[in-house]
């Protein structure tokens, strides 16, 4: 196959782009060949933008196909949104209630493992005795 035949797209929306291939129906680039205007999930985050629904348009490949990443169009993200004071209270609120141990009922600083239902020091007694030793 020749090269020509093999690299190099024309896009409706990007014009020709002779470094892009076609790869599962999607626009792809290699590590920092895509035209300006398009962003990664954490460059959008960075930016304070959020996909409002919208779909990749692109993809970028690096560390010989092995890595990846979607690429979104700048012009079609929305702000992200911001929560109120009564949803920050919530989720705090929610929060403490995991670090809270049902066995001892106090607050044991990390959130207590669902795994064991309750804190480490309630569910192993002989580990605390040996490290206090």
């Amino acid at each position: 196959m020749n090269r020509a035949a093999r690299w190099g797209v024309m896009t409706e929306r990007w014009g020709w782009q002779p470094t892009v291939w076609v790869q599962d129906g999607v626009p792809t680039w290699r590590w920092r060949c895509a035209p300006a205007g398009l962003v990664t999930r954490r460059q959008m985050r960075a930016l304070g933008l959020a996909p409002g629904g919208t779909q990749p348009v692109a993809q970028v490949v690096c560390r010989g196909g092995r890595r990846w990443a979607w690429l979104y169009d700048r012009a079609e993200l929305v702000p992200k949104r911001v929560p109120t004071r009564a949803q920050l209270v919530a989720v705090a609120a929610a929060l403490a209630a995991r670090r809270w141990c049902p066995s001892c009922r106090r607050d044991v600083g990390y959130c207590v493992p669902t795994s064991l239902g309750e804190c480490v020091s309630c569910h192993y007694p002989d580990l605390d005795e040996a490290v206090a030793a």
